[in-house]
């Protein structure tokens, strides 16, 4: 057995987004891996089955089985655009359905399988060097960039002639479709206010399947709603209800209004991210399947409250049928694999995609104590036999109100790589963090940097006073919220001899008009004095050696962002470097191009072993 290295980047494959076929009989599901020659990510459909080896079915990804379980719908690439494609299972080729210049998206079939509804891309057709004029503030996202009047509409294809109708239009972005029961409506989640680049919402609304007509609204303002389904005669919506930071919970609709569903957990409702493992709702028979965040893992749930996967696992994707469960569940072992469980309680993995010979650190979790007597969890991955004291990196996660998992992450292969190294990796779940109840969840508000700096110190002392960590040797890191508490952390102490924020916020005041998000951040999760928050209000502090990594293209925070922090610690003499990555957006530690990755985890641990080493001085 041999330690992880960062090639194994080019090796590890991560299946995503488990189907199982109506009569629980087998899997569908996305893998993805990297491509080294090519420098990109690759998908495909593999099926799995209980006894029978994973078997590759086609090229795409976001396979759906018709209700017959006859032919698989599914995503694949056609000049760089998703095409929707069907793929008999009786034998045959795939065959396209209905190509679109601006392609297509997730497949949701008719309860009769006759058609298929899906949210696709509408470009108005202005070319690259066209004038973008902008009357609201949701004119670009992130992974996206300038929407140049771009918006998503609801589309339903016949499964057999092909043929399209556009069902929904106007001046908005329209959520994936769900149909109603008798294949008569599709329900979905949008904002339609005019006012909605000012202030957060959605709403749940219904529109005819087959004439289109104006879209109903079902939800009331109050409800800020994220997804919608009909699950067994029922409307089922995750939202939030009044204030826009805070859990996510279920809501069924009726009559008399939303009605909460009772999970019997102060958790927040994982319903599926990038970055923010979850699966939308389900029915077990009459039971509500759901996935929550419980102490940094995502768990899938029977309502109220009874967990039904292992508690070392985290949860990223779920379906069910006939009276089975299909999941994906990373483990300390694997980045995941494809499980299925039956209705007696077994739980078969189906896949094994764990790095072959490779063997893996296992985080151990740790509770610490903040100053102000506040519990902080994180996990402390290192072997076991390395010296101590040793260095000390501490990982800090985005968000704020994400989560770092005991689980094996094949996003931030550094870790393993230090700690083969010596090191001993720290990764926090600071108040902010999901998974430890709303409260703990809400603590940062209005207060970036001055509620959660006492948590990482705090526990960056306790492994000092036990041994483990050099005090001389200490370094921080960050990605994204992780990349501000980093430039953060290093405005209130010197003690860190190496700094890497990554895709950072220095500047508050000036990301508040410049990200997709930004008045979102100012005006709720801030919402108080920027540049008190604000790490550029104390670069003047800062002897940190820092290493600053960026996505060119990232409208979430701003490479502009960054520019201030190098300018700022630059004008001073403090040692810096800034790194940008050519067309990377927000997301490209996750899913970007495998070269800027494997660069990414590169330059982390070159940065520290330049200015920290290994080897006791």
């Amino acid at each position: 057995m041999t330690r992880l290295v960062l090639d194994d980047l080019y090796r590890i494959a991560v299946p995503s987004d488990p189907q199982l076929r109506p009569d629980g009989g087998a899997v569908a599901y996305t893998l993805t891996t990297a491509d080294r020659d090519a420098d990109e990510n690759r998908t495909e459909i593999w099926l799995a089955a209980p006894g029978a080896p994973p078997r590759r079915l086609a090229e795409g990804s976001t396979a759906r089985w018709s209700p017959d379980g006859r032919t698989l719908a599914y995503l694949r690439p056609v000049d760089g655009r998703p095409q929707l494609h069907l793929l008999p299972m009786d034998g045959g080729e795939p065959r396209p359905l209905a190509p679109r210049p601006d392609g297509g998206g997730a497949p949701v079939w008719s309860p009769d399988g006759t058609r298929i509804a899906y949210a696709g891309p509408v470009t108005t057709g202005a070319g690259p060097h066209a004038p973008v004029v902008a009357d609201r503030l949701d004119y670009k996202a992130d992974g996206t960039g300038l929407l140049r009047g771009m918006s998503v509409h609801l589309f339903v294809v016949d499964a057999g002639t092909g043929r399209t109708e556009q069902v929904t239009r106007g001046d908005f972005h329209a959520g994936e479709p769900s149909w109603s029961p008798d294949g008569t409506r599709l329900a979905f989640v949008a904002n339609l206010e005019p006012g909605r680049d000012l202030e957060a919402g959605g709403a749940v609304y219904a529109v005819d399947a087959r004439e289109g007509a104006e879209p109903e609204r079902l939800t009331d303002p109050e409800l800020i709603c994220a997804g919608a389904w009909w699950l067994g005669g029922r409307l089922v919506v995750a939202g939030l209800k009044g204030d826009p930071v805070g859990h996510v919970r279920l809501f069924t609709l009726g009559t008399g209004g939303p009605a909460e569903v009772e999970t019997g957990l102060d958790r927040n409702v994982m319903i599926g991210h990038p970055g923010y493992p979850g699966a939308v709702p389900a029915l077990l028979g009459d039971d509500l399947l759901f996935c929550a965040r419980d102490r940094g893992s995502t768990h899938l749930y029977r309502a109220p409250a009874e967990r039904l996967v292992p508690e070392e696992t985290s949860v990223s994707g779920a379906s069910v049928a006939a009276g089975r469960i299909a999941y994906v569940a990373a483990t300390p072992h694997s980045a995941g694999d494809v499980y299925l469980a039956g209705p007696d309680g077994t739980h078969d993995r189906l896949t094994g995609y764990a790095p072959e010979g490779v063997e893996l650190f296992t985080p151990v979790r740790r509770t610490f104590t903040a100053p102000d007597g506040t519990p902080v969890e994180g996990f402390v991955l290192r072997d076991e036999n390395a010296a101590t004291p040793g260095p000390l990196l501490l990982d800090v996660h985005g968000g704020p109100h994400n989560a770092w998992a005991p689980v094996f992450d094949g996003v931030h292969l550094y870790h393993q790589s230090l700690a083969a190294r010596g090191w001993t990796v720290l990764t926090l779940n600071p108040r902010a963090s999901d998974g430890y109840g709303e409260a703990f969840y809400k603590a940062a508000m209005g207060a970036w940097g001055l509620a959660d700096t006492q948590d990482f110190l705090a526990a960056v002392d306790d492994l000092v006073a036990d041994g483990t960590a050099d005090p001389e040797r200490l370094a921080v890191t960050g990605y994204s919220y992780g990349g501000y508490m980093t430039c953060w952390l290093t405005t209130r102490t010197g003690r860190f001899k190496a700094a890497v924020p990554g895709g950072c916020v220095s500047d508050l005041t000036s990301m508040t008009g410049t990200s997709d998000l930004g008045l979102q951040l100012k005006m709720y999760e801030c919402a108080g004095d920027l540049a008190a928050q604000s790490p550029i209000t104390r670069a003047g502090e800062v002897t940190t050696p820092t290493l600053i990594l960026h996505g060119e293209n990232d409208d979430r925070c701003p490479v502009g962002q960054s520019e201030q922090w190098f300018a700022a610690l630059r004008e001073r003499g403090v040692p810096v470097r800034l790194v940008r990555y050519p067309g990377a957006s927000h997301l490209f530690i996750l899913n970007g191009r495998p070269s800027h990755r494997y660069d990414y985890n590169e330059r982390i641990i070159a940065w520290l072993e330049q200015w920290i080493g290994v080897s006791p001085s």
